[in-house]
């Protein structure tokens, strides 16, 4: 039975690790993405936490993604309202 629990234990750490990204701004998720970066690259991390820091690099890269692809609608928009 512990051996089915350790598996589902990465997922859970998972979703954990992606906890109140949704609420950040572009630049807050920014900047802590520039910080999981350099603490991975560090290399002074073990295993358990790289992992929990890297689905949440994942997680905030792909936050900013959104934002970015927002904004760059945003403004395709405007250049297609403006040439109307």
């Amino acid at each position: 039975m512990a051996k089915g629990a350790d598996k589902q234990a990465p997922a859970v750490e998972a979703d954990a690790a992606v906890d109140g990204i949704a609420e950040l701004s572009y630049e807050q998720a920014r900047d802590e993405l520039i910080s999981v970066v350099a603490q991975l690259e560090g290399g002074q991390l073990g295993l358990e936490e790289s992992m929990r820091l890297w689905h949440r690099g994942e997680a905030l890269a792909a936050h900013c993604s959104t934002w970015l692809d927002g904004a760059e609608a945003a403004l395709s928009q405007g250049e297609a309202d403006d040439a109307g």
